[in-house]
C-alpha cells in the first residue's frame, strides 16, 4: 500500500542518467576515517544509494557499510570511533549492477592467505558475468550480485605468489572500465583501467597520500592535488612511500566525455582542466551552432547552469533563472490523493512566473535520456506564460547505452534511439529543438578540430555507438536473444 502512496520527490532526476560510483583512499593519517568520510561527502553525487569504508588499524581491519547518504551515516564520533586506523578507503554507491541491498555495498572485503583484502571499485566490468560463470564452475562461491566481487575471486584464485602479482593476473582479465582502491595490511593500492574511462586522482595531505574519483575530494580536506593517475597505471602506496607500475600494454586513452557534461562536480579539475569552464566553453559551442532570437536564457538547474551561461555570454541574450530548485526535499512524500500526487513534479523544481509570463525563452539542459522530464518542464514554462520554448542540449544525442558504470536505459527506451530530432521536439513540445554536434563537444573539451574520427580522444560511445572495448556479456545477452526471438517466431511446436 506504501508504494501506492509514495510520490517521487526526484521525477526529474529519474530521467538523467545516474552517476556511477565514487571512491576514496587515504594512507598515513591518524585521522583516516574522518578524512574518508568527508572525501565521500564531496563525491556524494556519484552515488547516493549507498556508502561505505574500510579501515586498517595495524593489525585488525574494520568496516561499515550502509545504505543511504553519507552524512545520515558518517559523521557521529561513535561512527568514526568505531574504525580505528591509520588508513581506510571508502565507497559512494549507485547500482549499475546488483540490486541495491547491503550485500552489494562497497568496500568488499576478503580474507586472503597474504591477510586481510579491501576494495573499492568505480566503473562496470564487461565481461564479469561470463567471468564470474567459470569462477562458479571452478568452485567460487559469490556473496553478493556486483560484477565488482568477481575480482576478489580472480585474486583468490590465482596461481600468483605475491598479491600484487595475483591483482594484476586478475587485472588481466577484466575488460571495461575500473578505477579501483584496494586497502592490504601493507598499504594503499590505486589502480585505472587502460583506457582510462573512468577518473582517479592523486593528492597529499601533509605525508598523506590520497586516491580519488575527484579533485573536489581533495578540496574538503585541504588536500593538495598532484596529478591524474595515468590509464594503465597502478600505484602501491606503503610506508616507504610510492611506487608506480604499468603493467598494460600502452593504448590510447579514451577517457569519459560525458563526465565533463554532467557527472563530475563542476568544481573539479579533469586532465588539469575545470569541468566548470569546460561546461561554459559547452555552452559557447552550443549558441555558436544553435542561434535563436529569444528574451531569456534559462538553465535547468542544477547541470545545465554554467552551459546556459556560456550560451548566455556568447550569444548576448540575457540570463536568467526561470526555474528555481528546491534542495531540501526528500526521495520520498507519501500522499493518499492521486491529484497530490500528480504535482510532485513541482517539489523539485518551480517556474519563477515573474520572469518568465511574455517572454520567449532558451531552456539549456546538459542531456535528453528518456524526454519525460524536458516535456514537463517545456510544459511547466508553457503555463508560466512563456510565448515560446525552445531548448537547447549541451550534449549530443544520447541515442547509445552505456556499458562502462553507468546506469543508462536500453537503447529503444532512449528517446533519441527511437525518434529523430524533429519526433522529439514534437515528443517534447517545444518550438525547436537542438543538440551540440560531436564536433562541438570535442572543441568544448579542447580538441580545435573537433572528434578525430580515425583516433576520438574520448569514450563517446552513449553519443556514437563506437565502444572502445569487447562487450562479451552484452554480446552474449544479444545473442540469446536473438535466438530466443527465432524460437518465438517458429511457433508453438506439435
Amino acid at each position: 500500500m506504501a508504494d501506492q502512496l509514495s510520490l517521487s520527490t526526484n521525477p526529474f532526476d529519474d530521467d538523467k542518467l545516474h552517476e556511477e560510483c565514487g571512491v576514496f583512499g587515504i594512507f598515513g593519517t591518524p585521522d583516516a576515517t574522518a578524512h574518508c568520510a568527508l572525501g565521500l561527502h564531496a563525491l556524494q553525487h556519484r552515488g547516493q544509494e549507498a556508502a561505505g569504508i574500510s579501515t586498517f588499524d595495524g593489525e585488525s581491519f574494520h568496516s561499515k557499510r550502509v545504505l543511504g547518504h553519507v552524512a545520515d551515516n558518517f559523521t557521529s564520533k561513535d561512527v568514526i570511533d568505531s574504525l580505528p586506523g591509520t588508513s581506510a578507503i571508502g565507497h559512494t554507491r549507485y547500482s549499475t549492477t546488483g540490486e541495491t541491498v547491503l550485500r552489494n555495498c562497497q568496500p568488499l572485503f576478503a580474507e586472503f592467505a597474504s591477510g586481510g583484502f579491501a576494495c573499492a571499485h568505480n566503473g562496470n566490468i564487461t565481461n564479469a558475468a561470463h567471468l564470474k560463470n567459470s569462477l562458479v564452475q571452478r568452485g567460487s562461491i559469490f556473496q553478493s550480485t556486483s560484477d565488482s566481487e568477481v575480482i576478489i575471486h580472480l585474486i583468490a584464485t590465482s596461481r600468483f605468489r605475491t598479491l600484487l602479482d595475483r591483482y594484476l593476473d586478475a587485472l588481466r582479465q577484466l575488460e571495461g572500465a575500473y578505477s579501483l582502491v584496494s586497502l592490504t595490511k601493507e598499504g594503499l593500492i590505486g589502480v585505472r583501467d587502460p583506457l582510462g574511462v573512468r577518473p582517479l586522482v592523486l593528492g597529499k595531505l601533509d605525508n598523506a597520500f590520497i586516491l580519488c574519483s575527484e579533485t573536489c575530494a581533495l578540496d574538503i580536506i585541504g588536500a593538495t592535488y598532484v596529478r591524474d593517475i595515468d590509464p594503465g597505471e597502478l600505484v602501491v602506496i606503503t610506508q616507504d612511500g610510492l611506487t608506480s607500475h604499468k603493467p598494460f600494454p600502452e593504448e590510447q586513452p579514451r577517457p569519459c566525455i560525458f563526465e565533463r557534461v554532467y557527472f563530475a562536480r563542476p568544481d573539479s579539475y579533469m586532465d588539469k582542466m575545470s569541468v566548470y569552464e569546460i561546461r561554459k566553453r559547452i555552452g559557447v559551442e552550443l549558441a555558436r551552432e544553435n542561434p535563436v532570437k529569444v528574451d531569456l536564457v534559462i538553465p535547468v538547474p542544477d547541470s545545465g547552469t554554467p552551459s546556459a551561461i556560456g550560451y548566455a555570454q556568447e550569444s548576448g541574450i540575457p540570463f536568467e533563472l526561470g526555474i528555481i530548485r528546491n534542495h531540501y526535499v526528500g526521495r520520498t512524500f507519501i500522499e493518499p490523493n492521486d491529484q497530490i500526487r500528480n504535482l510532485g513534479v513541482k517539489l523539485k523544481l518551480n517556474a519563477n512566473r515573474w520572469h518568465i509570463a511574455g517572454k520567449s525563452i532558451i531552456l539549456v539542459d546538459d542531456s535528453i535520456v528518456r524526454g519525460t522530464t524536458s516535456l514537463k518542464i517545456v510544459n511547466m514554462m508553457r503555463e508560466a506564460g512563456a510565448t515560446e520554448v525552445h531548448l537547447r542540449i549541451a550534449s549530443p544525442p544520447t541515442a547509445h547505452s552505456c556499458f562502462y558504470g553507468v546506469d543508462t536505459p536500453e537503447r529503444n527506451k532512449l528517446l533519441a534511439g527511437r525518434m529523430d530530432i524533429e519526433e522529439m521536439r514534437a515528443y517534447i513540445n517545444a518550438d525547436s529543438l537542438s543538440f551540440l554536434s560531436i564536433d562541438g563537444l570535442y572543441r568544448a573539451v579542447n580538441q580545435p578540430g573537433g572528434r578525430d574520427n580515425k583516433c576520438p580522444a574520448y569514450c563517446d560511445a552513449c553519443f556514437t555507438g563506437e565502444y572502445p572495448t569487447f562487450l562479451t556479456d552484452q554480446s552474449s545477452q544479444e545473442k540469446n536473444n536473438n535466438q530466443m526471438d527465432k524460437i518465438a517466431s517458429m511457433g508453438p511446436r506439435t
